[in-house]
Parts: C-alpha cells; structure tokens; sequence
C-alpha cells in the first residue's frame, strides 16, 4: 500500500499544487491535456539507468520541441503530474500538479523532478501505478478532454492487484495509458516487454508503446512519446506477427513468486 492513501495525497497536495493558474478560486483551469508521469524506481532500475531515466524526463520538460507543442495547442497549456514508484508509491516521489505554458514553468517543473530523493525500493506494482495516476487525475483543480497516464518501466507487474484490473478501470473512466517499456539494462529488463505492455498494460483511445532501448535515444523518446500524447496523435503502428500468442499478463507475479521474492521483506 502507499505511504498514505491516494486520497489523501490528493486531497491535501494537488489543489495548492496548481496555485495562481486558476483563473478564479474554485474554477478549475482548463489545459489541453492532463499527463501523469508515472516512473519505475524499483530496484531492477539499476543507479545508472534511473539517473537516465529521470534526466531523460528533466531534458524532455526543457526542450524546444516540447514547449512549442504545449503552447501551440488551444489553450497553450498543459498539466503535468509526476511520480516514481515501485511496489507501492513513496510519499517523497511526487511533483503534483503543475501547469506548463512555456519555459520557465518547464524549467521550474524539472527542477523540483530533479530535487525528489532517489528512493529505490523491491516490486513492481503497475497496477498500483496506474490506480494512484487515476485518483491524481481525479483532482478538480485542472480539466482536459485528454487525460493520460504515461507509464515508464524495465519490468512486468508482479506485485498488488494484477495489472489488467487496473488498466480496465482507468479506461472505463475515459483514460487513455500509454507505455515506455525500457529495455537498456540486459540484467534488469523482461524479454518481450514491449508486447507485455501493448498486451496488458496500455489502453484507450489513440494508446501506443514507444520503446527505449539505449540511454542515449532516452530523452529523445520520452520528447517524442510527450508531443504525440500533448497532440493527441500516434505514432505509426507497430507490425505484430500474425500468429503470435498474446503476452501472459500474470507472468511477473510467477517469476517473483517462483523465485522467492514474495518472501523477502
């Protein structure tokens, strides 16, 4: 379970979160799409592939691509939430709600990214992942057409509640999830991660899988996965062998299981 619940990080984090953007006390700000950034800090993530992983979300919020598509849009703004997780959510992990609408609020958005402590802790729980971006997204003080959560991570779930249960009730609620499988560390990522993600983990309108498979393509992707999710596109669709077996959604609960790992504490 997380630190505190869900609901209580919402309720007394998010609305202070957004401070002078709204527009009048108690209306919501209205941005061109809710984002939470949910990022695997589990102790697969090896030292080095964390601290790529969380710069490559610090270079992505600071680059001129990124902020040209954020104020392109209608309302030339965009809510971004952040937070590392693993077994479970830390209470010390989460950049609440900000609202970006050019540089200096990227800058500053990255720079309290940058502050978090590194907390690197046992599991992998995407289906708590997903349930805590939803109750973030549940939050009042900001309001999209297109709410997303982006998940990042090198492992299938293998923790909590299985993974597919969560994503159905993200997307009976109209969120679309979309995956960053990493596959840099050889010791620390699934095989087949990817199709594990496009099988079990995304979902909803317009939802796709970009992969990162290097620390040097890892900003780059994260920008580019950012700017389609902010445009509301897809990138092209990824060719899937015609006879092959959908991906095994409780396979990480086997192998942590088979392994002993649900033992350690």
């Amino acid at each position: 379970m997380f630190g505190r619940s869900a609901s209580l990080l919402a309720a007394f984090l998010l609305p202070a979160a957004v401070g002078p953007a709204r527009a009048q006390e108690n209306a919501p700000v209205e941005v061109d799409a809710e984002i939470v950034l949910a990022v695997d800090a589990s102790r697969s993530m090896d030292l080095t592939e964390f601290a790529v992983q969380r710069d490559g979300y610090l270079q992505a919020l600071r680059h001129p691509e990124l902020i040209r598509a954020i104020t392109s849009g209608p309302f030339g703004r965009v809510a971004f939430a952040y937070f590392e997780w693993s077994g479970a959510a830390q209470d010390g992990s989460l950049v609440p709600w900000r609202i970006v609408d050019g540089p200096p609020a990227a800058d500053a958005m990255a720079e309290e990214i940058a502050a978090l402590p590194v907390r690197r802790t046992r599991g992998t729980s995407i289906s708590r992942a997903i349930r805590f971006a939803s109750v973030l997204l549940d939050d009042d003080a900001v309001t999209s057409g297109r709410r997303v959560i982006d998940i990042s991570g090198d492992g299938a779930n293998n923790v909590g509640p299985p993974v597919t249960g969560a994503r159905d009730e993200a997307l009976a609620r109209g969120i679309t999830i979309n995956g960053l499988p990493i596959v840099i560390s050889a010791h620390g990522a699934q095989t087949d991660l990817d199709l594990y993600y496009q099988d079990c983990v995304i979902g909803g309108e317009g939802a796709f899988v970009m992969i990162a498979t290097s620390g040097d393509e890892f900003a780059r992707t994260i920008r580019r996965k950012l700017i389609l999710e902010i445009s509301g596109l897809a990138p092209p669709p990824r060719p899937i062998l015609a006879d092959f077996a959908p991906m095994d959604c409780l396979m990480g609960e086997k192998l942590y299981r088979d392994r002993g790992w649900d033992r350690i504490r």
